[in-house]
């Protein structure tokens, strides 16, 4: 897989588009997945240029296909891995010479091959923002009987609104300038480590929608965001200089898809996140300062007609992660008149759709759907067919399907 720089875009037509995913998968029983390769591509370079020069490391939890992950990777402008697990992080590093961690682990079995192994050691980064982060590694495996840990140090980028209280994620309890370089001086003191990075994911400016159907609240959010820009920037910008004079970092990352504008024109960062704007799902649709290509898609096929201006797809309920809301549930896109039944929604094993489009479906007919978030999708499926000049060009198989399960 070669992702290619092009200027057209097929998915504005989407009768076009959708129809040409349809054809080149009519032999494929469903549930399938389908990449298109054009809307990959398109995502991977728009991401380059709205990161303004600032490398890209890519997001795995957002793709959780080692091609795409790979083809993203041969791209001038993209480096290293933000894996979710240790786990993921050790098996992707036989390939893959930069993998960060962006969560801390409690895997003391991954701990220990991390440890002992020498090549594996200089590729992975683990993250911590405690103490007892480090006391769980030395009790996993003793300083004295293993390779140097590379760690990084989580900052927590939430914003301590004035009116709003915290606004954010609850991630790293490290906030303060002080609290990081107090952390920091505690990594450095401990043998068996080796301080090498900080990473920061601002997700009420990356994960939070700024375009939402409420006017107001679109105003209300962006004004969010840019005061937590400002602080943040400030804010983590003192507390990397505090750590650069104790350690030599080698990376400074933050950011994510959402943010990528306002976290590359923070100088303190030298790396962001980014992996969900690849697959471009439809959490992206209610943002206002980009737009990317529908480039990952699923379908179902219709298997009931329960009267004649109804239909029912097998399948359905991949609900996303997050707190339970009606943007949580896959988007109906093709065919268009489409609506699923207030009663029902998207059923573990059926889902009925109504609407417009519902009338001319036939038993067998298929239905596409986006998946709210990116990376999930791939916990579904065995495979994504790849899709470009209306033909599957090749398969590739998710996580899943090469038999991995990290969550």
């Amino acid at each position: 897989m070669q992702l290619v720089r092009t200027t057209e875009q097929p998915w504005t037509d989407p009768s076009s588009y959708w129809g040409d995913l349809t054809a080149a998968t009519a032999d494929l029983d469903t549930p399938i997945g389908a990449i298109s390769l054009p809307a990959l591509a398109y995502n991977a370079f728009d991401m380059l240029r709205r990161a303004n020069g600032t490398t890209i490391r890519v997001a795995s939890k957002s793709v959780r296909v080692r091609s795409v992950i790979d083809a993203v990777l041969a791209l001038p402008g993209y480096a290293g891995v933000l894996a979710y697990s240790l786990r993921e992080a050790l098996w992707l590093a036989d390939t893959i010479p930069d993998v960060v961690v962006g969560y801390p682990t409690a895997d003391r079995t991954a701990l220990r091959t991390l440890a002992s192994d020498p090549k594996l050691a200089s590729r992975v980064t683990i993250m911590v923002d405690s103490v007892a982060q480090l006391d769980l590694v030395d009790a996993a495996v003793s300083p004295k009987n293993r390779e140097n840990i590379r760690v990084a140090i989580e900052l927590d980028s939430s914003w301590d609104s004035p009116l709003l209280g915290h606004t954010g994620v609850f991630r790293s309890p490290v906030h303060s300038v002080a609290a990081a370089r107090a952390l920091a001086e505690l990594v450095v003191s401990r043998p068996g480590f080796t301080l090498v990075g900080m990473m920061g994911y601002e997700a009420q400016i990356a994960g939070l929608a700024n375009k939402p159907a409420s006017r107001l609240r679109g105003i209300a959010v962006r004004r969010i965001q840019k005061a937590s820009a400002a602080e943040l920037a400030s804010r983590r910008g003192a507390a990397v200089a505090a750590v650069r004079a104790i350690a030599d970092l080698e990376f400074v990352n933050g950011g994510g898809t959402g943010s990528l504008e306002s976290t590359a024109a923070d100088k303190s960062v030298t790396e962001i996140a980014a992996g969900s704007g690849l697959f471009g799902p439809h959490l992206f649709d209610q943002y206002n300062h980009f737009t990317p290509a529908p480039a990952a898609a699923f379908a179902l096929s219709v298997v009931r007609k329960p009267t004649p201006a109804m239909a029912t797809l097998l399948g359905g309920g991949w609900i996303a992660s997050g707190p339970p809301s009606i943007d949580r549930l896959p988007q109906l896109v093709w065919p268009t008149g489409l609506r699923m039944i207030p009663r029902e929604m998207a059923g573990e094993v059926q889902t009925p759709v109504r609407g417009p489009g519902a009338g001319a479906l036939a038993i067998g007919d298929r239905v596409w759907l986006r998946h709210t978030k990116a990376g999930e999708l791939s916990e579904h499926l065995d495979a994504f067919a790849i899709v470009d000049g209306g033909r599957i060009i090749e398969t590739v198989p998710t996580y899943r399907g090469e038999g991995q399960v990290f969550l």
